[in-house]
C-alpha cells in the first residue's frame, strides 16, 4: 500500500517560533511552500527573507474567521505554537488551547485534512505543581488540545517531544506512545513534522519522541503501522 502523501503549501501556527525556523527550511528542500504565521511586522519580515510566505495572524486576537483566512490555499496545517515561558498562565489558554482550537476549526471549514499538532511530553499525568500555576496551565492546555483534536474529523498527528534543546540535529530519535523523559532538538522535531507529512501511515497516531539510536524514517515505519 502506497502511504506517501504529497503537499504543496504548509501552514505553520505559531511560524516565529524557533520549531517553525526549523521547519521552514526543511519544508522548502522537499518543494513544498512553508507558510508561516506570526503576528509581528517585523517577524513576517524574517520569515520572508528564509524565503518562506508569510501571513499575518496574532493567534489571541483573532477569530476563527480570521485563521480561516490565513489557511486559504494551504492543504496542511502544523501547529507548533507556545505561550511562551515568562509565567503568564492566561497565555497558556489562549495559545496553546484556544489557539489550537481555533486551527483545527479552521481547517474543517476549508476541507483541509491534514493537521500534525506539537504538544509536549507527559502532558497527560497530573503536573508537577511545585513548579508553579503557569507549568499546570500549560500542562492542562496542552492535554485539552490533544484530547479535542483526537476527537476530531481531521487527519491528526500529535508529537509530544521532551524538553527541546537547540543542538545540532542528530537525525534519530526514540518514539513510542510513551517514552521515558529526555531532550530532542528542535532540529530533529522539525524533520519529524516533515516525516509525518510525507507518510500518510502517521495519521491517528500520538507519540512521545526523544533523542535515540533510531533514524527518524526507521522510528516512525516501526510505529505507524
Amino acid at each position: 500500500m502506497d502511504t506517501t502523501a504529497q503537499h504543496a503549501r504548509v501552514a505553520i501556527v505559531g511560524g516565529a517560533g524557533n520549531i517553525a525556523r526549523r521547519l521552514i527550511p526543511l519544508l522548502q528542500d522537499k518543494g513544498i511552500e512553508a507558510v508561516p504565521l506570526a503576528r509581528r511586522q517585523e517577524q513576517l519580515d524574517e520569515l520572508a527573507a528564509m524565503g518562506a510566505s508569510p501571513r499575518m495572524l496574532d493567534i489571541e486576537a483573532s477569530t476563527t474567521e480570521d485563521f480561516v483566512a490565513a489557511f486559504e490555499g494551504c492543504d496542511a496545517v502544523v501547529f507548533s505554537a507556545g505561550g511562551g515561558g515568562d509565567g503568564n498562565v492566561e497565555r497558556k489558554r489562549t495559545v496553546d488551547l484556544e489557539g489550537s482550537l481555533k486551527s483545527a476549526e479552521a481547517a474543517r471549514a476549508l476541507g483541509i485534512d491534514r493537521f500534525i499538532q506539537v504538544s509536549a511530553i507527559g502532558v497527560d499525568k497530573p503536573a508537577d505543581t511545585s513548579r508553579g500555576d503557569a507549568w499546570t496551565a500549560y500542562v492542562a492546555a496542552k492535554r485539552d488540545a490533544d484530547a479535542s483534536l483526537r476527537e476530531s474529523s481531521l487527519a491528526w498527528t500529535i508529537l509530544r517531544p521532551g524538553r527541546l534543546t537547540d543542538d545540532e540535529p542528530t537525525g534519530q530519535m526514540q518514539l513510542a506512545s510513551e517514552v521515558e523523559p529526555g531532550s530532542i532538538p528542535r532540529a530533529d522535531v522539525a524533520a519529524v513534522i516533515v516525516a509525518c507529512l510525507e507518510n500518510a501511515a502517521t495519521v491517528g497516531y500520538q507519540w512521545e519522541l526523544v533523542s535515540g539510536d533510531v533514524p527518524i524514517a526507521d522510528a516512525l515505519a516501526r510505529r505507524a503501522r
